[in-house]
């Protein structure tokens, strides 16, 4: 008797923006997608962490700027509910240089999008987000932090204990992905396998307590791991 495979099940999509219009166009071009599909919308903060539990969520495309709680408040909260782990967050702002991204990716965000991005940009990201990776290039990665770390001068690189129990080669790797690098380009680098490289990074997320590569990159620059290149002495 031959065994049917079970159903892949979609990628399950909550839409967190307060102007009906843009949700409207978002559910259309993803629910077209296949793979994805739209489970429930949200014109605040506060619905958006209630609908993400409720609808069992795998990604929220959360605004920024919505009534009541915004958005930043609104990732924090999913961030920190241990039923929402599996839960991503991708930012949607006007612009890819918006002030409050940085806080965003530190709140729990796994990348950012603009508005103006094209239909298949836009299912790219959620499917890149629901897998796990972060939405951030590594020209993103430099540029953002750097530019942030800039207007921070002032205030001290917040060191942390928790750097002490990574490895010498987990945070070789931690500092490899915080340039940007992917786990084949860091494999190439340091002559290891892909899957040895995934075995590093996902220790270092553990040890340090990053959801995921987005988090380990702010945390890298957070905590003084490494830094932009154009803010090295």
């Amino acid at each position: 008797m031959t065994q049917t495979a079970p159903a892949v099940q979609p990628t399950r999509v909550v839409l967190a923006d307060d102007q009906d219009l843009i949700r409207t166009g978002l559910r259309l071009v993803i629910d077209r997608a296949p793979g994805l599909t739209v489970v429930g919308e949200a014109a605040n903060g506060h619905d958006a962490v209630r609908v993400a539990r409720e609808a069992r969520a795998d990604v929220v495309l959360m605004d920024i700027r919505m009534p009541g709680l915004d958005g930043l408040a609104a990732t924090r909260r999913i961030a920190a509910d241990d039923s929402l782990a599996g839960v991503r967050v991708l930012i949607l702002t006007t612009f890819e240089v918006d002030d409050y991204v940085f806080e965003a990716l530190r709140s729990g965000a796994s990348g950012f999008l603009g508005k103006g991005a094209r239909p298949d940009a836009l299912i790219d990201a959620i499917r890149t987000v629901a897998r796990g990776d972060a939405l951030l290039s590594p020209a993103a990665t430099r540029g953002l932090i750097a530019r942030f770390l800039r207007l921070r001068d002032s205030e001290p690189v917040q060191a942390s204990p928790l750097l002490a129990a990574l490895t010498d080669r987990e945070r070789e790797v931690t500092v490899l992905v915080a340039d940007g690098m992917s786990n084949a380009d860091i494999a190439r680098q340091l002559t290891l396998s892909p899957l040895t490289v995934k075995t590093h990074v996902n220790h270092a997320m553990t040890k340090l307590g990053a959801r995921d590569r987005a988090q380990l990159v702010v945390l890298a620059y957070q905590t003084g791991l490494t830094r932009p290149p154009r803010l090295a002495p």
